[in-house]
């Protein structure tokens, strides 16, 4: 398949660029995605929710009443879970909401993501760049230049560049990664694709393993 390759002004440079069919066109298993992007979902829980029980409250452990004659139930520690103040019954617990699942499948579920996205012709391929500085206004006038003003945008490139990254981390509808950071979720929670030349080699690669 091929796209055409802009530059960051969003004029054709008069290059084309080659799309994988097997990563860019294949038909979309929906239940690969489902699992990929739960997984995704699952792995941003910290799991770090706790609550003192019984045994950990700190307290006197004197007897509060005697057992017998009160008229009430006996009552034995001021740390009971039926007093103010007292442990927690069956609280939560550290937990780790990590999922696994098989590579093939996660490829599968990537390649499916990017082929529903090439489908929609939301992939762009924008020649190699870079800033001198990292300046944010200098990316939103990329983003205007693209057509990609007030839309969410994943940007793909081929190695880190802290530039561009450092340029893009205050706009909360874009975002910058590599070829070997991309996910299923990321992919479908944008409504554009931006894949430098740089990063396609990489990530073909890394999807057809």
């Amino acid at each position: 398949m091929k796209v055409a390759v802009l530059d960051i002004k969003g004029k054709e440079t008069g290059r084309k660029a080659d799309l994988s069919d097997a990563v860019f066109a294949i038909e979309p298993n929906e239940h690969a995605v489902y699992l990929d992007v739960k997984q995704y979902l699952a792995h941003q829980r910290q799991g770090t929710h706790k609550s003192k029980e019984r045994a950990e409250i700190a307290g006197s452990t004197r007897k509060i009443k005697k057992q017998k004659g009160t008229g009430t139930a006996r009552a034995g520690s001021i740390k009971s879970p039926i007093f103010r103040g007292g442990g927690r019954i069956f609280g939560p617990r550290p937990k780790d909401y990590g999922q696994k699942l098989n590579k093939n499948v996660k490829r599968l579920a990537r390649k499916s993501a990017l082929s529903i996205k090439s489908k929609e012709q939301a992939i762009l391929v924008v020649e190699d760049f870079n800033f001198d500085a990292p300046k944010t206004k200098d990316f939103k006038d990329v983003l205007k230049s693209l057509g990609l003003e007030n839309k969410k945008s994943l940007f793909v490139l081929g190695e880190p560049n802290n530039s561009l990254y450092l340029s893009s981390r205050n706009l909360k509808d874009s975002e910058v990664i590599t070829s070997s950071e991309i996910s299923t979720y990321k992919i479908l929670n944008a409504n554009n694709i931006v894949l430098l030349e740089g990063a396609l080699e990489g990530l073909e690669s890394n999807l057809t393993k």
